[in-house]
C-alpha cells in the first residue's frame, strides 16, 4: 500500500500522496491505501488539518479499467469517499491533471477543494452506461445545483477549474505544484482563510423545473439509452437526507450494470484502445515533418484540414486551378470553423502553414503523401507513380475506398513505402481511418500508418486488402439487403426509419442521397464482370434512379426529392419499381420493422463474419471498432460482433437459413465460422483473446 499511498507530516499538517501511475486510477490498491493513511493520519495527534493530492499526471483520472467487469473489492468507492466526509479532522482535495468520474467523487466528499489551474473535471460515467455511483449525483447537486449538476452528470462533459470555481464544486483556483498547494490549502483551512465543511450539511434547493427540462429533452434527443434517465432519477434524490440519497443512488447504479447497454458501452470503450494492438507496435515508426495530399476534392481538403488542425505543415496539390482554389477555400472554412467553435484557438490559426500547388514538384522534402484523387485505377496509379519520383523514400498513401493495393504496389519501384489510409468523409470531423496493409508494406511504415493517426487525434484501425476493406465491404452487404426489400415493396422511408430505430442517425437510403448515389454507381459498375449471374441485381432500382440524373441531394433528387422544407420518398420510385417487379416477376411484399432489421443487422453480422474469418480484420472486436467510429452503429449495441455474441451462433444460423429459403437468390448463405461457432459453442469475443 505505501508504494501507492503515502503519508506524510509537515507540522500539523498531515499529507496523503496518491501514487499510482499513469493516471493515479483507483484501483483496489489506490482505495484499501488511502482508507488506511485517512486512519493513520486521524490517530496521529499532532496532524489537525489532512491535504490530499496526486502525484504525476493526474489527481485521480477515474475507476482502473483493469477491474472492468469483475466484482467489486472492500473498500469500495462509496465506502472510501464516506470515509473522508465523515473524517473527524478537515481534509482538504487538491485537483491537477484530471478528476473524472470516481475521481471527482473522492474531491466532492473531502471538506475542501483546491483545482490547479489546466485541471479537467467530469463525470464521464454516462458514456460507459452507468451514473455516478459514489455520492456523485449527491453531492454534486449539493455544491453545484440541481441544474448544472444534471448537465454534468447526463451529458459527461468535462470543465475547467475555472468554469468548476463558478460552478462551487471547487473553493479555490491555483496554480503551482501539488504538493506546495497543497500545504499552502491546508494551512489556509486551520488559519481561516479556507471553509471546511461537509457535502452532506450543505442546504440543496429543489429544482423541479431542471428536472423536468431534463427529462423532456432525454426525452427527445436519448428516448433510447437506459443510464441518461436513471441519472435524472438519482439527481432528483440529493433532496433527501443523504443517506437515504445515496441508497437510491446504489439502486439506480445496479440497474444500470444490469443494463445490457452497460456492456455495449464497456466493450465500445475497449475496442477504442484495442484496435492500436497491432503485430508492427514494435516498429518504430518513421519522423513526418511535412506532409502531402494530392487531390484537393472533398476528401482530399478534409485530410489537409485533420492534418493542419494537429499543427502538421501540409502540401496540398491538384492539377486543376480551379480545383485547387475550390479545396484551398475549403480547407479555409473549415479551420475558420474549428476557431468558432473554440477546436482551434484564433493564434493557432494564423499559424498555419499550408501551401498550394498544381504540380507535383511541389511535393519535394515530403515525408509522408496522401493520394486522394479520382477514384479510378488508372488515375491513382499514375499519380502514385509521379508521387514515388518526387519524394523518393517518403511513406506514400492512398485514400481509396475500395480498389486494390496490391495492384497498385505493383507498379510502385519501392512497394515496402506504399499503403491505403482510407479516411471517412468529413476527414477532419469523422474519427476512424483503416489502416490498410498490402502484401509489400513495411512494418515500420504500417507504424507511421498508425503514428500519423493518433497525431491527428483519430482511431486507426488495421485492415488487409480486399474490395472495400472491413468497413465498405460489410457496408456493401447491408445496402444490399435494403436494396432487395426496396425492390421487393417496402417502402424506401420504411426502411430508413426502422433502421432510426435501431440507432443508426441515418437509414441507408438517408445516407445515400447524403454521399451522391454515383458513388454506388461506380462501384457496381466495377464489379459487374464478376457479379453471380444466378443472385439478384440489387442494384437494379438505383441504375435507374442515376440513369435519370437524380444523384441524391447534390442534384435535388435521388431516393428522395429534396425539393422541399421535409424530403420526401422520389415520386418517380413507384413506376420504376413497377417496372423492374414485372419485369422480374416480383411479387410485392411489405417487410414490418422487426423483419427489416433482421435482414439489415443479418447482412452485416454475415459479411463481418467472412471479413474474420479471411483475415481481413484480426479480431472481431477491430470490425467493432470500424462501424463504432465510421458507420454510426450505435455505441450502446457494442459494434456488429457484440451484437452478433448477444444473439448467438446457433440462433444466427438459423436466421440465415430462414433467409435463404425465404429469398433463395438473395445472397444468403451461413459464413463457415458461424456454422463452427455454432457447433461448438465459440463466440466472436473468444477470437478477441491473445491480442
Amino acid at each position: 500500500m505505501e508504494q501507492v499511498v503515502r503519508t506524510s507530516l509537515e507540522g500539523d499538517i498531515g499529507l496523503i500522496v496518491l501514487d499510482n501511475p499513469p493516471v493515479n486510477a483507483a484501483g483496489h490498491g489506490l482505495r484499501a491505501g488511502l482508507v488506511a493513511a485517512l486512519d493513520r493520519l486521524v490517530a496521529e495527534p499532532a496532524v489537525k488539518v489532512i491535504a490530499l493530492y496526486g502525484e504525476g499526471r493526474s489527481f485521480i483520472a477515474g475507476a482502473d479499467i483493469r477491474e472492468f467487469g469483475k466484482p467489486p473489492r472492500d473498500p469500495w468507492l462509496p465506502e472510501v469517499c464516506n470515509r473522508i466526509e465523515d473524517c473527524a479532522k478537515p481534509v482538504v482535495a487538491v485537483l491537477h491533471g484530471a478528476a473524472l468520474g470516481g475521481g471527482l467523487e473522492v474531491a466532492i466528499a473531502a471538506h475542501a477543494r483546491v483545482a490547479i489551474r489546466g485541471v479537467a473535471l467530469g463525470f464521464p460515467e454516462v458514456t460507459l452506461g452507468v451514473l455516478p455511483g459514489a455520492g456523485g449525483t449527491q453531492r454534486g447537486p449539493r455544491l453545484a445545483g440541481v441544474a448544472a449538476a444534471l448537465d454534468l452528470i447526463t451529458t459527461g462533459r468535462r470543465i475547467g477549474a475555472e468554469e468548476a470555481l463558478a460552478l462551487g464544486l471547487v473553493d479555490r483556483v491555483a496554480e503551482g505544484d501539488p504538493r506546495t498547494v497543497a500545504l499552502a490549502a491546508a494551512r489556509d483551512v486551520l488559519d481561516g482563510r479556507l471553509t471546511a465543511r461537509r457535502t452532506r450539511d450543505i442546504h440543496i434547493d429543489p429544482d423541479p423545473e431542471a428536472l423536468e427540462t431534463t427529462k423532456q429533452t432525454l426525452l427527445h434527443t436519448q428516448a433510447h439509452l437506459f443510464s441518461p434517465h436513471a441519472c435524472v432519477e438519482a439527481v432528483a434524490a440529493a433532496t433527501l437526507p443523504l443517506p437515504e440519497g445515496l441508497a437510491k443512488e446504489r439502486q439506480l447504479f445496479q440497474a444500470c450494470i444490469d443494463s445490457p447497454q452497460r456492456a455495449g458501452l464497456i466493450h465500445a470503450f475497449f475496442a477504442e484502445r484495442a484496435v492500436a494492438k497491432i503485430p508492427e507496435a514494435a516498429a518504430t515508426p518513421r519522423p513526418v515533418t511535412r506532409i502531402g495530399v494530392v487531390g484537393a476534392g472533398t476528401m482530399g481538403a478534409g485530410i489537409a484540414t485533420a492534418c493542419l488542425l494537429a499543427g502538421e505543415p501540409v502540401v496540398l496539390i491538384d492539377s486543376a486551378p480551379e480545383a485547387l482554389e475550390r479545396g484551398a477555400a475549403a480547407v479555409a472554412r473549415n479551420l475558420d470553423g474549428a476557431v468558432s467553435r473554440g477546436k482551434m484557438t484564433p493564434a493557432a490559426r494564423g499559424e498555419i502553414r499550408l501551401t498550394t500547388a498544381t504540380t507535383l514538384d511541389a511535393l519535394a522534402g515530403c515525408d509522408l503523401v496522401i493520394e486522394a484523387v479520382f477514384e479510378e485505377m488508372d488515375v491513382k496509379t499514375a499519380t502514385l507513380r509521379g508521387i514515388e519520383t518526387v519524394c523518393p523514400g517518403a511513406v506514400i498513401a492512398t485514400n481509396t475506398s475500395y480498389l486494390d493495393l496490391n495492384v497498385m504496389a505493383e507498379t510502385l519501384a519501392d512497394p515496402r513505402n506504399f499503403l491505403g489510409l482510407h479516411f471517412f468523409s468529413p476527414a477532419h470531423v469523422m474519427r476512424l481511418v483503416e489502416v490498410v496493409v498490402a502484401d509489400a508494406t513495411a512494418p515500420e511504415v504500417v507504424a507511421t500508418g498508425f503514428a500519423l493517426a493518433k497525431r491527428l487525434k483519430k482511431i486507426a484501425v488495421r485492415s488487409g486488402v480486399c474490395d472495400g476493406f472491413i468497413g465498405n465491404r460489410i457496408m456493401s452487404a447491408y445496402r444490399r439487403a435494403a436494396d432487395l426489400m426496396a425492390l421487393d415493396g417496402t417502402p424506401i422511408d420504411a426502411i430508413d426509419a426502422a433502421v432510426r430505430g435501431y440507432g443508426f442517425a441515418m437509414g441507408p437510403f438517408e445516407m445515400g442521397d447524403l454521399a451522391g448515389l454515383d458513388i454506388g454507381w461506380a462501384a457496381r459498375k466495377r464489379q459487374a464482370a464478376t457479379r453471380d449471374p444466378a443472385a439478384r441485381d440489387h442494384g437494379a432500382l438505383a441504375d435507374r434512379l442515376c440513369e435519370a440524373g437524380w444523384l441524391g441531394r447534390k442534384t435535388g433528387c435521388g431516393w428522395y426529392d429534396h425539393s422541399g422544407d421535409t424530403p420526401v420518398p422520389n415520386p418517380a420510385l413507384p413506376g420504376l419499381l413497377r417496372e423492374i417487379q414485372q419485369a422480374e416477376r416480383i411479387t410485392p411484399r411489405i417487410l414490418d420493422a422487426d423483419e427489416i432489421i433482421t435482414r439489415y443487422e443479418t447482412a452485416m453480422i454475415a459479411e463481418a463474419a467472412r471479413v474474420v474469418e479471411e483475415g481481413i480484420a484480426r479480431h472481431p472486436i477491430d470490425i467493432d471498432a470500424v462501424f463504432l467510429f465510421g458507420y454510426g452503429f450505435p455505441r450502446w449495441k457494442g459494434g456488429p460482433m457484440h451484437r452478433a455474441d448477444k444473439i448467438g451462433a446457433a440462433a444466427l444460423v438459423a436466421r440465415i437459413a430462414r433467409l435463404a429459403q425465404d429469398d433463395p437468390k438473395g445472397g444468403w448463405q451461413v459464413p463457415a465460422i458461424l456454422h463452427r461457432m455454432a457447433r461448438e459453442g465459440g463466440s466472436f469475443s473468444g477470437l478477441n483473446t491473445g491480442r
